[in-house]
């Protein structure tokens, strides 16, 4: 059995196919979504139908493969079973645990409401609406402080999603909404990325995150290093001693696992990762195994392994290939070793990082490999043939794709009390403008 079908969950789950031996897959959703690209789903960049397909199609060629639909909420260890909500109790031989990791608002759970996170399709729909929407409302504004707060977008976290976050935002407004509107100038727009570290793209080299630092200034994004978030609430954001009124609020300041620990009955480390050994079996719990950012694996230098994409999709590789050597002919688990393919970071517009170790990139050819790379990750093969052409027309063109505003009411925090925070002057002229 394995318990999710993000990019390690998957990976078990090909490499076991065509084996004798029965596989199911748990996921709560029916679709695996390429997360590294969801912040141009936020940005309306591509539609979430471009970076997410679903999990009975990848898998329909192994007959081996049974896909359900569910939400695990427990492990039995003793009984060998896992708890799936509106179906009961399902039995397994092993199990793998894939079930990846949410944002860590590190006990400010209340600021999701106002800044999300950028995990899943929701996330992304209600990211691009808030962004969108803020526009649309400072168009029928007539109070310039209105508009400039509904106009601002603060980020929460120095690290890639935020980096990418700022720069795709950035974009959209300076270049791709730019001719839409009369009463506004989009390009008037404030980006702010909040780093409380010294400086952003920590675990880059200081030559990499330095070459970010001045690209994102030079497209207009204010990068604030050394500075905390204190309060975030529905008007904006505490950032240290000034309160920032935002339109939209987005989070990317650290991740927490799923409390895959707890079902399992164990400790965790501080973030709840579930400890592993070096063939990736959960230490202290018998056939249970952990990969991705559901788990702390140790490098030979016994330093925890990155909670990279590629990791999970090396770990699920391997793990897969390993269990189904373990079964049919009894061959001993093999431990695994990750082999770094390079961490990259998109910093805008035909800019980028890599850095493979002893090799670094910078610019429009890191851009290029970034792109590559992620096209050839995509899942099914139209989705990379239209996204190729997508990104191709768009980077000619300078013009995004799905802007529409679609979304449930819910999903988006109520933009009134920035009316509210104005002047009373203003909140009149609001409301004027809305009446007429």
């Amino acid at each position: 059995m394995i318990v999710g079908a993000g990019f390690g969950g998957l990976a078990c789950a090909q490499a076991l196919g065509g084996h004798p031996i029965r596989i199911t897959v748990i996921d709560r959703h029916n679709y695996h979504l390429f997360v590294p690209l969801l912040y141009q789903v936020a940005t309306a960049a591509l539609s979430p139908a471009d970076v997410a397909e679903p999990i009975r199609k990848i898998l329909r060629r192994h007959d081996n493969i049974r896909v359900l639909m569910g939400e695990v909420s427990g492990v039995d260890v003793a009984g060998k079973r896992v708890l799936v909500e509106g179906e009961g109790f399902v039995a397994y031989d092993r199990l793998v645990l894939a079930t990846g990791s949410k944002y860590n608002y590190f006990g400010n759970e209340h600021w999701a409401a106002y800044a999300p996170g950028l995990k899943t399709v929701s996330d992304a729909r209600q990211i691009r609406a808030s962004v969108l929407l803020g526009f649309e409302r400072a168009e029928s504004s007539r109070d310039p402080e209105e508009q400039a707060a509904l106009m601002t977008s603060v980020i929460v976290g120095g690290g890639p999603t935020g980096v990418e976050m700022a720069g795709a935002i950035a974009e959209l407004a300076r270049w791709s909404l730019r001719r839409d509107f009369r009463n506004i100038d989009p390009r008037s727009a404030r980006v702010i990325l909040v780093e409380a570290g010294e400086r952003i793209l920590a675990p880059f080299p200081e030559r990499l995150a330095s070459y970010a630092h001045a690209r994102l200034e030079r497209m207009g994004v204010e990068v604030r290093t050394g500075q905390a978030v204190r309060d975030i609430r529905a008007e904006g954001a505490q950032i240290g001693e000034e309160f920032i009124k935002a339109g939209t609020m987005v989070w990317g300041a650290g991740i927490a696992a799923s409390p895959a620990a707890r079902w399992l009955g164990i400790d965790s480390d501080r973030i709840g990762r579930v400890p592993v050994g070096h063939n990736l079996a959960v230490e202290g719990v018998e056939d249970v195994f952990a990969i991705g950012d559901t788990a702390i694996a140790l490098d030979d230098q016994g330093k925890p392994l990155p909670g990279l994409a590629q990791v999970a999709k090396q770990q699920g590789e391997h793990l897969g290939k390993s269990l189904g050597a373990n079964l049919e002919r009894g061959v001993p688990m093999a431990p695994f070793r990750f082999r770094n393919r390079g961490n990259t970071a998109v910093v805008g517009r035909s800019a980028a990082i890599f850095d493979f170790g002893k090799r670094q990139l910078k610019g429009w050819f890191a851009w290029m490999l970034w792109a590559v790379i992620h096209v050839y990750l995509l899942v099914a093969f139209e989705q990379r043939l239209l996204v190729s052409v997508q990104w191709f027309w768009r980077w000619i063109t300078y013009q995004s794709g799905a802007r529409l505003i679609a979304y449930d009411s819910r999903e988006v925090r109520d933009p009134e009390p920035l009316a509210r925070a104005s002047s009373p002057e203003a909140a009149e002229k609001t409301s004027e403008a809305g009446s007429s």
